[in-house]
């Protein structure tokens, strides 16, 4: 075989493996833009309607104790705030996406993180918000923010961070 049809059927087979891993988002919010990631379309930290503000002043995230997945004063009043700036912008929904630290099996973690996630939107629709307009996904220990075998790095990846979605899949 010549290189250059060996790199036609390479091309060919990462295109099609690629093409089958994106049909298979479990996301019910099908035509989205995460507004959270890094890069211009999150607005400025300046402007009150902008997701990059509701990162910055609102909050994002918030924490819990180790196996928990009940929400303390300070998670509830980062969730106040939260409630305000949603019901204040409807053209928003969210994913609440749920963390664990490292310690436990990936089945515990999961079901803990989905746990956390759940308690998060729960406590979001009993403040007003449109169930419709949120999802929640449980990511366990798989996406930590801190990497050690500390404390201090597993309490921030006991975690629940509000994800804002923009587009027509609501």
């Amino acid at each position: 075989m010549t290189y250059l049809a060996k790199a036609i059927l390479l091309s060919a087979t990462l295109g099609l493996g690629l093409a089958g891993c994106s049909s298979m988002s479990p996301d019910r919010f099908d035509n989205v833009t995460d507004l959270n990631a890094s890069g211009g379309a999150n607005g400025l930290p300046s402007d009150p309607t902008s997701p990059a503000y509701f990162q910055q002043a609102v909050g994002d995230r918030v924490l819990f104790e180790v196996d928990q997945s009940t929400l303390n004063p300070a998670a509830r009043q980062i969730l106040d705030q939260q409630v305000q700036w949603l019901l204040a912008n409807a053209d928003y929904q969210a994913q609440i996406e749920g963390h664990a630290d490292e310690q436990g099996t990936r089945e515990y973690n999961l079901a803990l993180g989905a746990s956390r996630a759940t308690s998060v939107r729960d406590y979001l629709v009993s403040m007003g918000v449109p169930d419709y307009r949120l999802s929640t996904i449980s990511y366990g220990k798989e996406r930590p923010l801190e990497i050690c075998s500390a404390e201090a790095c597993y309490a921030k990846n006991r975690r629940a961070v509000t994800v804002l979605k923009s587009g027509a899949g609501f």
